[in-house]
C-alpha cells in the first residue's frame, strides 16, 4: 500500500475540478495573488466542455456541415466537385486535434500564473484536507483554507437503459462512434439530442428523434421552435413528438426501441443501429465524500449554496453544474471568475438573467432573456420585433436564409427584455444582444447603432427598430 503524504503547504485556495468552471476559478484566484492548486482526475484539463462535450461537438458540427454543403450545396454556388467521400477517421483526428490542443493549453496557463496542477481524484477528509489518490498511484493530502467544489456533470441514463457507449450511447460515445450507422434513434429533443442527431444525419445516418414533451428545444421561445422544428425535418430528421421510452435494449447488433404516447396510446418498437440517449445531465458528486464534511444537497442532488456560493460549510464554495442553475460551461466560467473575487475581495457578481443559450445545429438558435410566455405569465406588457433573414442582404448573398431575429421589449419604456435567433451564426450574434440586455439598453438605442453593411447584424438592428418604433427599413 502506498503511504499517505500529508504536504506542510496549506493553499489558500483548493479547486476540486479543472472543467470550464473550476479552471478559470483557479486562475482567477492565482491573478488575484492567492496560492491556489486544482485537483483533477481525467488527466487533461477541461472537463467535460472541452474533452468530451463542447469543444469536440462543435469540430464534429462544423466538419460535418462542409462535407454537407461540399456534396450537396455548391454546385447551385457555381462550383463543381468530384466524387465526394467521407473520411471519418480523419475527421476524428481533427475533432481530437482541436481537444488536445485546447487542453495543453489550459495546463499552459496554469504553468504561467502559477497554479499547481494535482492529477488526481480528490475527495473530502475534513473541510480542510483532501485527499488525493493520484493518477501516478500515489496518496496525498492537499490542504486548502477554502475549497470550491467544481465536479461538474455526468450524462443520465434511463432507469433500466445503462449505456454501453457503443450501442446505447451517451454524448461521449455518440462523438467516438468508428462508423456511420444507418439508423440512429435520439431520445431527447434538446440541445445535446439535435446537435449530435444533425451531425450524424448529415453524414448520412436515417435520425429518429424520440420527445416526450410537444417542443423541441426546451427552453426555447415557442415560436422558435416550431420555425426550427420545420426547418430540422425539412434537412431530414424525423420527429416523435410527446412520446415516451418504455425500454431499449442491444438484440445482436441492433437496438430496439419500445415507445408509446405520452397520454397513452399505441406502442410501437423503433429499430436502430445506435441509441444515443440525451435526456438530460445530473450532478456529478460520487466518490467526493461530502458526508464527511455536511455538506448539504438537495432532492435532486445539487449542493446547496447561497448566493455567495458557499455552502452550509463556512469554507467550502460550490459553482457549476453541481449546483443550481443552467448547465451551462460559459455560466460555470463566470461564477468561477466571481468566486474567486469574493475569496479575494469580498466581492463578486453574476447576471443570471443574462446568460445566453446556443444551439450549434444549422441553422443556430441563440436566446438569452425573457422569451414571450414567461413575459406573459409575469404579466409584463411587451413589443416584439420579428425581422426574417430573407430580408438580410448578407443572408441573401450567402444563400443562408433560414430563420430570424425576434427582440422583446418592455411597452412602456422600451427597455429590451429577450432577444431570440434563428439563423446562420446567431451564436455570435446573440453576444451583442447580451451587451444590450447587461447594460439596460433599449430598442431605439440598438436601432440607432450603426451596423455595418452587409452583415447578419443587421437583421438584429431592424428587429430593434421594428420593436421600438414598429418600422425596419428593409422589411
Amino acid at each position: 500500500m502506498c503511504s499517505l503524504s500529508i504536504t506542510d503547504t496549506e493553499y489558500d485556495v483548493v479547486v476540486i475540478g479543472g472543467g470550464p468552471g473550476g479552471y478559470p476559478a483557479a486562475i482567477k484566484a492565482a491573478q488575484q495573488g492567492l496560492k491556489v492548486a486544482c485537483i483533477e482526475k481525467r488527466g487533461t484539463l477541461g472537463g467535460t466542455c472541452l474533452n468530451v462535450g463542447c469543444i469536440p461537438s462543435k469540430a464534429m458540427l462544423n466538419n460535418s456541415h462542409m462535407y454537407h454543403e461540399t456534396k450537396h450545396g455548391l454546385k447551385s454556388r457555381g462550383i463543381d466537385v468530384g466524387d465526394v467521400k467521407l473520411n471519418l477517421a480523419n475527421m476524428h483526428k481533427a475533432r481530437v486535434k482541436a481537444v488536445t490542443g485546447l487542453t495543453r493549453g489550459v495546463e499552459f496557463l496554469f504553468k504561467k500564473y502559477g497554479v499547481d496542477y494535482v492529477k488526481g481524484t480528490g475527495k473530502f477528509r475534513t473541510a480542510n484536507e483532501i485527499e488525493v489518490a493520484g493518477l501516478d498511484g500515489s496518496e496525498s493530502v492537499v490542504k486548502g483554507k477554502n475549497i470550491i467544489i467544481a465536479t461538474g456533470s455526468e450524462a443520465t441514463p434511463i432507469p433500466g437503459i445503462p449505456f454501453d457507449e457503443k450501442r446505447i450511447v451517451s454524448s461521449t460515445g455518440a462523438l467516438e462512434l468508428a462508423e456511420v450507422p444507418k439508423k440512429m434513434v435520439v431520445i431527447g429533443a434538446g440541445v445535446i439530442g439535435l446537435e449530435l442527431g444533425s451531425v450524424w444525419s448529415r453524414l448520412g445516418a436515417e435520425v429518429t428523434v424520440v420527445e416526450y414533451l410537444d417542443a423541441i428545444g426546451a427552453g426555447m421561445d415557442p415560436e422558435l421552435a416550431k420555425n426550427f422544428h420545420k426547418i430540422l425535418s425539412k434537412q431530414g430528421l424525423k420527429f416523435k413528438m410527446g412520446t415516451k421510452v418504455n425500454n431499449a435494449e442491444v438484440v445482436g447488433d441492433k437496438v430496439k426501441v419500445d415507445i408509446e404516447a405520452a397520454k397513452g396510446g399505441n406502442a410501437e418498437t423503433i429499430e436502430a443501429d445506435v441509441c444515443l440517449v440525451s435526456i438530460g445531465r445530473k450532478p456529478y458528486t460520487e466518490g467526493l465524500g461530502l458526508e464527511n464534511v455536511g455538506v448539504e444537497l438537495d432532492n435532486r442532488g445539487r449542493v446547496v449554496i447561497d448566493s455567495e456560493f458557499k455552502t452550509n460549510v463556512p469554507n467550502i464554495r460550490c459553482i457549476g453544474d453541481v449546483t443550481f442553475g443552467p448547465m451551462l460551461a460559459h455560466k460555470a466560467e463566470d461564477e468561477g471568475f466571481a468566486v474567486s473575487e469574493m475569496l479575494a475581495t469580498g466581492h463578486g457578481h453574476v447576471n443570471y438573467d443574462v446568460i445566453p443559450s446556443v444551439i450549434y445545429t444549422h441553422p443556430e438558435v441563440a436566446w438569452v432573456g425573457k422569451n414571450e410566455k414567461e413575459l406573459k405569465d409575469a404579466g409584463i406588457k411587451y413589443r416584439v420585433g420579428t425581422y426574417p433573414f430573407v430580408a438580410n442582404s448578407r443572408a441573401r448573398t450567402n444563400d443562408d436564409t433560414d430563420g430570424m431575429v425576434k427582440v422583446l421589449v418592455d411597452a412602456e419604456t422600451d427597455r429590451m427584455l429577450g432577444v431570440h435567433i434563428i439563423g446562420p451564426n446567431a451564436g455570435e450574434m446573440i453576444a451583442e444582444a447580451g451587451l444590450a440586455l447587461e447594460y439596460g439598453a433599449s430598442g431605439e438605442d440598438v436601432a440607432r447603432t450603426c451596423h455595418a453593411h452587409p452583415t447578419l447584424s443587421e437583421a438584429f438592428k431592424e428587429a430593434c427598430m421594428l420593436a421600438s418604433s414598429g418600422n425596419a427599413i428593409n422589411f
